[in-house]
């Protein structure tokens, strides 16, 4: 009654293992999940097979390392103009910040710099109205744009120049473009702008992004894109000398939840003290105890 699946399948990728395709497979159809698994495994041969110069996820990692460890950027964002991919950018955190959040290469000698990225990303026209001001005219991040060539779902409306998916795909082409080249004090003399907004009006641009445009959203292109991602971070891996495929880093957090649960059982069974913790964590757990009780 159990699905096995292989010792070497890391968590972030087991989704096209018996753990995560049985359980899709159950909710969407087979039919569905092995157009997904041909998706993924069309990157992968390519990944294994194209030349350095077209390899896609290659290219990927070697942005991904020069924008993180050269140009000392720590954050990426990751924009797909699909509503239907909103969970993408959550998926991608933990396949890349799991591998990657490390700090001592493979043989346990300290890296001379920082290897990882913090990764954060909403579906396009919910981040323009979110936080794009900030990757314009605050700080930069590296942004990955995701855009589709045909719509899920087309709507065309009587007098509108261009239907929904139109006017979506005209942001994925102008935003990049925007962070790329801004826009200069000459321009806004030139469209008019009063010379007190012209400070406020300037995008400094030079901001870097990157653009995948699809032919369409199918289950097939979804296995592209992890398996796209997947790699990308294994390329940012081997180049940084660390091993992506541990997580030690969350040892320690479970090790001390272990403490406080024991402390939590004998401080309701015993009445006994809490003790054994720093200040601050004391504070609050005496607190909780005494509050969540009542």
């Amino acid at each position: 009654n159990v699905f096995g699946f292989w010792d070497w399948v890391g968590g972030r990728y087991s989704v096209c293992s018996a753990v995560g395709v049985v359980p899709l497979s159950l909710q969407y159809g087979f039919p569905v999940m092995e157009a997904f698994l041909k998706g993924a495994n069309n990157v992968d041969e390519h990944f294994f097979n194209a030349p350095l110069r077209s390899n896609i996820p290659v290219i990927l990692g070697l942005l991904g390392v020069w924008n993180s460890t050269f140009m000392g950027y720590s954050t990426r964002c990751l924009l797909p103009y699909s509503q239907a991919l909103k969970r993408l950018p959550a998926h991608i955190q933990q396949v890349d910040m799991e591998s990657n959040g490390k700090s001592v290469s493979m043989d346990g000698s300290p890296l001379g710099f920082h290897a990882g990225e913090f990764n954060f990303g909403e579906p396009g026209t919910n981040g323009q109205h979110s936080f794009y001001q900030l990757l314009h005219q605050g700080r930069p991040a590296p942004a990955d744009f995701i855009g589709f060539c045909k719509s899920q779902a087309p709507v065309t409306m009587e007098g509108e120049r261009v239907n929904n998916h139109d006017e979506l795909m005209a942001n994925f082409f102008a935003q990049p473009d925007a962070l790329a080249y801004g826009k200069t004090e000459k321009d806004c003399e030139a469209e008019g702008i009063p010379p007190a907004l012209i400070p406020h009006k300037v995008f400094p641009g030079n901001r870097p992004s990157s653009s995948l445009l699809l032919t369409s959203l199918t289950a097939f292109s979804i296995g592209q894109l992890l398996s796209v991602y997947e790699h990308r971070t294994s390329v940012q891996g081997f180049i940084w000398g660390i091993n992506s495929f541990d997580q030690w880093g969350v040892e320690l957090g479970k090790a001390l939840a272990g403490q406080v649960r024991n402390q939590i059982v004998e401080s309701r069974g015993k009445g006994a003290q809490v003790a054994g913790f720093n200040q601050s964590t004391t504070m609050m757990l005496e607190s909780y105890l005494k509050q969540s009780a009542a």
